[in-house]
Parts: C-alpha cells; sequence; structure tokens
C-alpha cells in the first residue's frame, strides 16, 4: 500500500480519516496488548463463572462449609481453652510442696474435657511415632539442607559473576533474627515446670501419696518389664501413647460402671484384710499360749534342776580344814654324797 492510497482525502466518506490517523500512529505492540487484556478478561471471566456457579456457592456458603467453619472455631477455641490451662494449682502435695502449672495443663489433656483438642495432639503423637518409625527424617533433613545451600551456593556465584553484583544481598534481610529475651525467658520457665513436674510426680508415686496411682504405676512398670522383652522400642512407645490417652477415656465414658466395680472390690479386699486380721489375730494368740506353756514347763523344769542341784550341794559332808602339822618334817642336813669308784689302770 502507498502512501498516496494512505492520503486520508483520498479515503471513502464512510471511513473516518481520524480513526486511521489513530491505527495508523499506534505501535504494533498494542496488538500483545489487547492480546494481554483478552487474556486477562478470559481468565476473570472464567473465575467469575466458577465462583458464581451453584455448585462453587453450595460449597462455599452452604451446610458443609457452615459446619466445617464451626468445627475450625470450636477446635480453635478448645486448644485456647487447653492452653489457658496452664495455671498453677490452688492445692498442694501432701507435704506442701507447690505444684507446677503443668500438673492442671495435663490433667486438662488427659481428662478429654477439651476433647477436639485431645484427639488431635493424640493422633497427632501417633502420626509422628509412625514417622520416626517408617520416614527416613534424618535423611530428608541433610537432603534439604543440602539442596537449600547448593541453589544458594551456584545462585550467588552465577549473579557475581554475569552482573557483578550479589543476589544475596538483595534478599539479605537487615538484620538477622535474634530469639527475644521475653520468649527465651519464658520458654525456659515453661521447661523448668515441665522438669519438675516429672520430679515431683515421681516421688509423690514413690512415697504413696495416692495408693491407688502408686498401685497401678506399680502394675504398669510390671507389665511395661515383659512387654519390653516382646516389642519394639517404638511399639513400646506407640502402646503407652494409647493407653495413656485411652484409658481416661475409657473411666469417662464408663464412669459409673467403673466406680461401681471399684467399690464392690474395695468392699470385697476390706472383707478380705479384716479376715486375714482376725485370722491372724488368732494364730497370734495360740502361737502365744503354746509359748507361755512352753515357758512355764521349761521354766518349772529349770527351777526343778536348780533346787536338785542345790540339795546335792548340801549332801555332801565338810572337808577337815588342812594343817601344816599334817605334813612330814623336812630334814635340814644336807644328803650324803655317793663315793667315787676309783679309776680301773688300763
Amino acid at each position: 500500500m502507498s502512501a498516496d492510497n494512505l492520503n486520508p482525502d483520498a479515503l471513502p466518506a464512510h471511513i473516518d480519516a481520524s480513526q486511521v490517523s489513530d491505527d495508523l500512529s499506534t505501535p504494533a505492540t498494542n496488538g500483545t496488548a489487547t492480546l494481554q487484556e483478552t487474556l486477562v478478561n478470559s481468565t476473570s471471566s472464567a473465575v467469575n463463572t466458577v465462583k458464581d456457579h451453584p455448585v462453587t456457592q453450595n460449597l462455599v456458603n452452604g451446610p458443609v462449609a457452615a459446619s466445617i467453619k464451626n468445627e475450625a472455631e470450636a477446635t480453635s477455641s478448645e486448644f485456647n481453652d487447653l492452653a489457658s490451662s496452664r495455671q498453677t494449682p490452688s492445692y498442694a502435695a501432701a507435704n506442701d510442696t507447690p505444684l507446677t502449672h503443668y500438673h492442671s495443663f495435663f490433667y486438662t489433656l488427659l481428662s478429654w474435657k477439651n476433647k477436639r483438642a485431645t484427639g488431635i495432639t493424640f493422633l497427632s503423637v501417633v502420626a509422628l511415632i509412625f514417622a520416626c518409625r517408617y520416614l527416613p527424617v534424618l535423611r530428608y533433613s541433610l537432603k534439604l539442607t543440602w539442596s537449600v545451600l547448593g541453589v544458594v551456593t551456584l545462585a550467588e556465584v552465577a549473579s557475581k559473576t554475569v552482573t557483578g553484583s550479589s543476589l544475596t544481598s538483595a534478599v539479605r534481610p537487615r538484620r538477622y533474627y535474634k530469639i527475644p529475651k521475653e520468649t527465651l525467658e519464658a520458654s525456659l520457665d515453661d521447661l523448668e515446670n515441665l522438669i519438675n513436674f516429672f520430679v515431683i510426680e515421681a516421688q509423690r508415686i514413690v512415697f504413696a501419696e495416692n495408693i491407688l496411682v502408686t498401685g497401678a504405676t506399680f502394675f504398669a512398670a510390671l507389665v511395661s518389664y515383659y512387654l519390653i522383652k516382646l516389642l519394639p522400642l517404638w511399639g513400646f512407645i506407640l502402646l503407652s501413647t494409647v493407653v495413656l490417652f485411652t484409658a481416661p477415656l475409657i473411666y469417662i465414658e464408663n464412669k459409673e460402671f467403673v466406680d461401681a466395680q471399684l467399690d464392690e472390690a474395695a468392699k470385697v479386699i476390706g472383707q478380705q484384710t479384716s479376715q486375714l486380721k482376725d485370722l491372724t489375730a488368732q494364730h497370734t494368740s495360740k502361737g502365744l499360749d503354746t509359748v507361755k506353756q512352753y515357758t512355764g514347763a521349761y521354766t518349772a523344769k529349770a527351777q526343778d534342776l536348780v533346787g536338785n542341784i542345790g540339795a546335792s550341794r548340801q549332801k555332801i559332808p565338810p572337808q577337815p580344814a588342812v594343817k601344816a602339822e599334817s605334813f612330814p618334817t623336812a630334814p635340814k642336813t644336807e644328803l650324803p654324797k655317793p663315793e667315787q669308784e676309783p679309776l680301773l689302770a688300763e
């Protein structure tokens, strides 16, 4: 097309000259911009179509979404209650030792007061045990470490080689992150309370502050002594975790039945104990009577023996006193010497 053909005066009447002028003055990149706008508009229209679709609206604003939202809010509220339960109890140990705030925390956790929080914690611990058993967590951690450090090293070398500038300096923070002193002190305080919780509870169990807890711990230790020979370590930890979380739940769900059985067992134990005391008292009294009889008999025999010895001593006649006149007089002259025989001459 020549320049004459593009002359506005030579155009037909139904074509606007200003439109032609604008088309001629617009760069060729308008086509690309128009394509981008078309793609953006198409994407936005597709998103709006999906968003306004009845199925999407039913999922977002329907009963399923409302139920999920309510469950999420309830779970968050229970976790907040569990976190706020870490308060020092008003009561103390038998010897007035103050308890830690982890006593109330673990009581709230294991008593299933907040069932969602306790259930999620239980499942998380079980999942962690299986992950440590079947997933090479250490290998994955080391692999992630050398991968990240390798990418950073290559990117830094490439940026300094090509552009002469540092890539990491552009994303490096102005100051490195540090753990605040308040957070560190609070964490150390929690760690101290956690350690003291186990120390105090161990002493309360050993000194039988609660005989039921001491007996249950004895039974658990006895069973664990034999189970540790049959189960691997991860299996033993998994079983212990299941028992630790499910035993309180079973007791709570069947509290009346369990309490009735415990009362019956206490009555039976009390009856057996009283019978044992009576039998012990009877046997003790019989034993004392038998000992008294034998003691009396042996005492009488000993007295008779002592009396006989005294009588036999009295029957022995007294011996006369020994005097000096009873012995002969010793010679006062020397004895005669024997005569010496003459020696024979040779």
